[in-house]
């Protein structure tokens, strides 16, 4: 590309100096001078935007000018277009407002034009901008659709549409799960060598759009029919939701504790308790597409590229979910770590309560007091004990079995992950025992976002939004555009041009 002449610079700017200049003259004028600090913000807002407008359009008018013709042209296929014609144009919308690309295009009959000065400009496939790609992808990761319409209008002066708002976003989540696999090289996040690596995985609903629920749902749905019209009977449901599965890794340095530091007494701890592991580094993956075995893959992924050589201490927690316990092994045998899996004490304690009233009435005291005893026993590593307790006093009393339903459902759970309830090493060993970070992980990346009122989500909306919601919270998202913005390049333009090489003049 050649240097424009000078007098193609002064015309490429004209309209530029033009505005600059009728901006300074009111600004010297008395009805600047009688602004407030407010109204002179507003003022030049607009006109402020419409000049850096101007000075784009400027620039892409240079370039236009400057553009040289190439002698050949030749396409991915090997076809070589022998047609140069200049005063091609193409309008873009950019957070400025919109401008005109003028470049040569190179054509054959019956064949796409080529244009080489696109791949400079890196420009998209749509009228719209990186740019506004860019501010879409992170208002509609943070609020509604409508609401990212309106901050977009806000900040740039551009109305756009809530569809093509959630288009840019769609496009804009592309190329997430390559940007991250591109990451398994390195070494890793800068941790303490004994610090451990914590992984974690959890489930939550979204209310999806018909067409947009598993085979089974949508069955449920469609063959659902109910028993009044103006109001939901016991067991109906007003949505049909689509499991969204996540996942998190963190670092965190181990905290002996003790079971008194779980479940404080002030008169064995006068002192007050320990704090347990603080979590740092948490990195978050969600999808509402793939299934537990490939978010759980990618968290794994992530836990490697934080300790390759598997030195350090690996914890699994889950909240009881027998397919979750089984993946999490699968791909903890597969990669060769030996991962240590805790059950949510929390879930625990949930159980407790469900059996406490099959026992004791709402209210009194005394049902406390048993879940405090019970629970005690469980962090001594007593889970069966505890089980066969409960069980037992059931049975003595005589409950019938609505009645004993609860104490017979936390039996079952004590009985069926005792294996996964050793509190005694985890709290020796200073290993977390509650899910809170992945629990807080689904009502960011989900419920936060995802659950609005009224929202109903077709399936690559909502895996679009949960991506970049996660990029986000990993505080990503800057390097990961940067990274789409190459991938763009090779898709849309290097792909078109023979050898993947888009040509230059000499």
């Amino acid at each position: 590309m050649t240097t424009a002449p000078l007098e193609v610079e002064e015309l490429a700017f004209q309209e530029s100096r033009g505005r600059l200049e009728a901006v300074i003259t009111f600004l010297k004028g008395s009805k600047a001078a009688a602004l407030s600090a407010a109204e002179l913000e507003w003022a030049l807002q607009d006109e402020g935007r419409e000049l850096v407008r101007c000075l784009l359009q400027g620039q892409l008018v240079l370039r236009a000018q400057a553009e040289e013709r190439l002698a050949e042209v030749t396409d991915a296929d090997g076809v070589a277009r022998s047609r140069a014609e200049g005063g091609h144009v193409r309008s873009l919308a950019t957070i400025f407002g919109e401008v005109e690309v003028s470049r040569i295009a190179y054509r054959s009959p019956g064949l796409p034009n080529l244009h080489p000065a696109d791949a400079g400009l890196n420009l998209p496939e749509e009228r719209h901008s990186h740019g506004l790609r860019r501010l879409a992808a992170i208002e509609a990761s943070r609020g509604s659709f409508d609401d990212a319409v309106e901050a977009i209008a806000s900040a740039t002066g551009q109305k756009l549409g809530k569809r093509q708002v959630e288009d840019l976003a769609r496009s804009a989540a592309t190329d997430v799960e390559a940007f991250y696999a591109t990451r398994k090289a390195t070494t890793g996040e800068p941790s303490e060598p004994g610090d451990l690596v914590v992984v974690s995985a959890d489930g939550k609903g979204i209310v999806m759009r018909p067409g947009a629920l598993r085979p089974a749902t949508a069955t449920a749905a469609a063959t659902a029919r109910k028993k009044l019209s103006t109001r939901l009977s016991r067991g109906e449901k007003a949505n049909r939701k689509r499991m969204a599965e996540l996942g998190v890794v963190y670092d965190a340095t181990p905290v002996a504790r003790t079971p008194a530091d779980i479940l404080a007494d002030k008169a064995e701890q006068p002192h007050g308790v320990t704090p347990g592991p603080v979590a740092k580094g948490k990195w978050l993956t969600a999808s509402v597409v793939e299934d537990t075995a490939t978010v759980l893959s990618e968290v794994f992924d992530e836990a490697e590229r934080r300790d390759p050589a598997h030195e350090r201490t690996w914890v699994g927690l889950v909240d009881g979910n027998r397919h979750q316990i089984a993946v999490m092994n699968a791909q903890a045998k597969k990669r060769g770590v030996e991962l240590n899996i805790i059950v949510d004490f929390i879930h625990v304690m949930e159980y407790l309560w469900k059996a406490t009233w099959s026992f004791f009435r709402e209210g009194d005291p005394a049902a406390e007091a048993w879940v405090h005893t019970m629970a005690l026993g469980v962090l001594k590593g007593k889970a069966t004990v505890v089980a066969g307790i409960i069980r037992r006093k059931a049975t003595r009393a005589g409950l019938e079995a609505d009645k004993r339903k609860g104490a017979d459902a936390c039996a079952t759970y004590l009985s069926n992950h005792a294996r996964h309830l050793d509190y005694p090493k985890a709290l020796k060993e200073g290993w977390p025992i509650a899910t809170g970070v992945i629990e807080g992980a689904c009502r960011h990346l989900v419920k936060d976002r995802m659950d609005i009122t009224g929202a109903r989500w077709g399936l690559v909306g909502a895996e679009a939004v949960l991506k970049l919601r996660a990029l986000r919270s990993n505080g990503d998202f800057d390097e990961y555009f940067k990274f789409h913005l190459s991938r763009e390049r090779t898709r849309i333009h290097e792909s078109r041009f023979a050898g993947g090489v888009i040509p230059r003049a000499a």
